[in-house]
């Protein structure tokens, strides 16, 4: 895809989110999670280890029935792109500093990717749209929308509600779900889903994915 016909579908999906609820939260040397529970710093996933969390599974169910609401096709949860949905939300936990100018497509120096500082201006437009390529064995584009709160959900369930909440009432990203306007020609056939901290994040990718699908995580 060239540049200038990203730019037609590109609609500033992940400006600064809006309706990000902010909290001033004070801590020592750990980070709390969007569930009240503590984690420590972000553990390497591999490929091969790729699943879906309460909260990933949630998000995806509630993505799908969102669609069939519209009347339209649930979309393959992708294990490829599921991979690149939880590096990159990692990533965003450990690296990612709101209210930069890098918005939350960016990808930092500190893994094996290549690093951007995605800006509104789109200009670095192939650093997300490759990302499945460097990653996986996925071949297809990936098209990311992201979402940011701090706010501590008391299930993981509450926090995937809010996101698609959230995202449904702005037309950038209920676009993108839903396949309307500029989205309106896109087929989607693997979504890849990421929670981790206070981030999450969905690809989505027009080709299917002979990955097949994650299992749900063990608990």
């Amino acid at each position: 895809m060239s540049f200038k016909s990203y730019l037609r579908k590109a609609i500033s999906i992940m400006k600064p989110f809006p309706l990000t609820r902010l909290l001033i939260i004070f801590s020592l040397a750990i980070l709390v999670n969007t569930t009240g529970h503590t984690q420590s710093a972000a553990k390497k996933i591999k490929p091969e280890d790729v699943c879906l969390s309460p909260t990933e599974k949630s998000l995806a169910t509630l993505i799908n029935a969102y669609r069939r609401e519209k009347k339209l096709p649930e979309i393959p949860v992708s294990r490829s792109l599921s991979y690149v949905a939880q590096v990159h939300v990692r990533d965003l936990m450990q690296y990612y500093r709101q209210n930069s100018r890098c918005n939350m497509h960016s990808w930092s120096d500190h893994g094996s990717w290549s690093s951007c500082c995605y800006t509104a201006d789109h200009r670095k437009a192939s650093c997300m749209w490759n990302k499945p390529r460097e990653l996986t064995s996925y071949t297809g584009d990936g098209y990311e929308i992201a979402f940011y709160s701090n706010y501590p959900y008391a299930t993981p369930g509450d926090f995937a509600a809010d996101i698609l909440k959230g995202w449904k009432k702005s037309p950038g990203h209920n676009e993108i779900i839903i396949n309307r306007n500029k989205w309106k020609t896109s087929d989607w056939k693997a979504m890849g889903v990421g929670v981790y901290g206070d981030y999450a994040v969905v690809w989505f990718g027009e080709e299917a994915d002979i990955a097949g699908e994650p299992p749900v995580c063990a608990e």
